[in-house]
C-alpha cells in the first residue's frame, strides 16, 4: 500500500511541478505544444514497444487465455458504453469521456499495483490483461479524436499513428521473441521511462490555465464514480457469476478500477477538444484513486 501511495502521490507531485514551469514563464505555449508532440511522436511509442518486450510462450497463453479475454470484453463494453453514455454530450466534452472509459491508467499504476498485492504471478497476469487495452487505446481511442467524415482518411489517420505502429511493432517483438540489439533496446527503454514524467508535466501545464472555481463539476464527478467504483463493481459481479479463479478476478477488478490515463489530456490537447475538460478527468479520478484504489486492494485479498 506505501508503494502505491507514492506513485500516485509522485504523479500530482509531477502535476504540480508541470503547473510551476508554466505559471512562471520557463515553459510557453509553444514550448507546451512542443512537449506535447513529443511525447506522442517518440516518447509513447517508445513505451509501448517496450512493454510489449514481455516472455511469451503458448504455455503462458494457455494460463492466462482467461484474463485476455476478460480484457477484451472490458475494451468492447467500454467503448459501447461510451457511444451510450455521452454520445450526445457535446464534441470536446464527449471525446475525452468516451477515451476515458477506453483508456485508464493501468498502463503505468497497472504493473506496480498489481505485483504489489498479488506477487510476481500478478505482475505476468497484469501484461496479458494489458495487450488489449494498448491496442483499443491506440486504435479506437484515437479514432475518437481523428472523427472526420472522410472515413478512408480517418482509418489512415489511425492506422499511420505513431501509437499505432508502435504497438504493431510490439506484437511481432512479443510473437517472435526477437530481442533487437542491447543498443536499440536500452535507447528505446531509456525513451520510454520519460513517459511519465513528460506526461504528468503537460497536464500540470494545461492545469496552470484552468480556473479553479469551475475545476469540480458534475460531469467530472459522475465520471470518476463510474471509473473508480461502478465499473470494477460490474467486472467483480461477472466475475462472482462466472467462478473466475481468485486471482483473475483481483487483477481484473484491480486493473479495471484505474483513474483516467494520462493520454486523455495528450491527445485532447493535441487534436483541440477541450484539453481543460480532459485534464480534470484526469486529475480529479486520479485524487479520488488515492482513497479507492486502497480500498479495492482490501477487499479483493
Amino acid at each position: 500500500m506505501s508503494k502505491l501511495l507514492v506513485l500516485q502521490l509522485t504523479m500530482l507531485l509531477l502535476i504540480v511541478i508541470g503547473a510551476l514551469v508554466k505559471r512562471i514563464g520557463i515553459i510557453g505555449s509553444e514550448g507546451q505544444k512542443n512537449i506535447n508532440d513529443l511525447v506522442i511522436y517518440l516518447v509513447l511509442p517508445c513505451n509501448i514497444i517496450k512493454a510489449f518486450m514481455i516472455s511469451f510462450d503458448h504455455e503462458l497463453l494457455r494460463q492466462f487465455g482467461i484474463i485476455f479475454l476478460l480484457s477484451i470484453g472490458i475494451q468492447t463494453v467500454s467503448v459501447l458504453l461510451g457511444k451510450i453514455l455521452y454520445g450526445k454530450r457535446t464534441p470536446g466534452h464527449r471525446m475525452s469521456l468516451q477515451y476515458g472509459l477506453i483508456c485508464s491508467n493501468a498502463g503505468f499504476l497497472g504493473n506496480p499495483v498489481a505485483e504489489g498485492v498479488f506477487g510476481s504471478i500478478g505482475l505476468a497476469m497484469a501484461s496479458v490483461f494489458l495487450l488489449p487495452l494498448r491496442i483499443m487505446m491506440w486504435s479506437s481511442g484515437i479514432a475518437i479524436f481523428t472523427q472526420s467524415t472522410d472515413r478512408r482518411g480517418t482509418i489512415k489517420k489511425v492506422i499511420t499513428h505513431p501509437c499505432i505502429i508502435a504497438c504493431m511493432v510490439g506484437l511481432i517483438l512479443m510473437l517472435t521473441q526477437w530481442n533487437p540489439p542491447a543498443l536499440i533496446t536500452n535507447t528505446i527503454g531509456t525513451i520510454g521511462q520519460c513517459n511519465t514524467a513528460l506526461s504528468m508535466m503537460v497536464i500540470g501545464m494545461i492545469l496552470a490555465d484552468i480556473d479553479w472555481k469551475t475545476f469540480l463539476d458534475f460531469e467530472v464527478l459522475r465520471y470518476s464514480i463510474l471509473r473508480l467504483i461502478l465499473m470494477p463493481l460490474f467486472v467483480y459481479l461477472v466475475c462472482m457469476v462466472l467462478h473466475i479463479p481468485a486471482l483473475t478476478t483481483g487483477v481484473t477488478v484491480l486493473l479495471t478500477a484505474m483513474p483516467a490515463g494520462a493520454t486523455t489530456s495528450i491527445l485532447a490537447s493535441k487534436y483541440g477538444c477541450d484539453e481543460k475538460f480532459a485534464t480534470k478527468l484526469v486529475v480529479v479520478s486520479t485524487v479520488f484513486s488515492m482513497i479507492t484504489i486502497p480500498v479495492w486492494s482490501f477487499i479483493l485479498t
